[in-house]
């Protein structure tokens, strides 16, 4: 089934976007399954889960830390991930710059749809952050990354992406050191189509790979 699924999404996705495979409560069976088909890079939410399973998949993938991190976890968080996507603070820079050796790549997540109950940082004050985070000397900001709001219909979600690469374009005029916005990391299973159309470079995909979470 994961073939058979992955096949499918591979032949539809333009050449240039990432496909990350959103992996959260898989088994390192079902991941490695996933890169024997192609897979180069996979998307953990906890740190704690992504743990158990680098230790038996390693550095042969690329890992992205999609989930929110707290600020105790970054040590740890660092030892396993290539990313962290989900940085919404100028504190959380600032622990990962602490800990982190050379430019540590990282994307800003941007709350677009400014659900107070949702971590990322609003539209409005995304330059803001940039700006105080690239005076951090470890830090390398990559891009964006946005989650959305949950709808029921996945059109209804393209105002929100459409928000979010707005402000990236936006972003990639300002002249700041380590700051190369290359990277706008949106749409998951069910948006990922609109999310290409809307500009992103790089889509999370879990449950269109792996079928529904059991």
């Amino acid at each position: 089934m994961i073939r058979e699924n992955l096949e499918k999404i591979l032949k539809e996705i333009p050449p240039g976007i990432t496909l990350v495979a959103a992996t959260k409560t898989r088994s390192v069976e079902e991941i490695r399954q996933a890169i024997d088909c192609g897979i180069t890079d996979i998307g953990e939410n906890y740190v704690q889960e992504a743990e158990k399973k680098f230790v038996e998949i390693g550095k042969c993938v690329r890992w992205h830390l999609i989930g929110h991190l707290q600020k105790n976890k970054v040590k740890k968080a660092l030892k396993i991930f290539d990313i962290i996507e989900t940085v919404d603070s100028f504190e959380l820079a600032e622990e990962i710059s602490k800990y982190a050796h050379g430019l540590y790549p990282v994307l800003i997540e941007v709350n677009s749809a400014m659900e107070p109950q949702k971590s990322g940082v609003f539209p409005a004050e995304v330059e803001n952050l940039i700006e105080k985070i690239s005076i951090l000397q470890n830090i390398k900001i990559m891009g964006l990354m946005t989650m959305g709001p949950l709808v029921e219909n996945p059109e209804d979600i393209r105002p929100y992406f459409r928000i979010t690469k707005k402000i990236f374009d936006s972003c990639k005029q300002i002249n700041l050191p380590n700051v190369e916005m290359k990277i706008l990391s949106m749409g998951m299973s069910d948006s990922w189509r609109i999310a290409i159309e809307e500009g992103a470079t790089c889509i999370r995909i879990g449950t269109a790979i792996f079928g529904p979470r059991k």
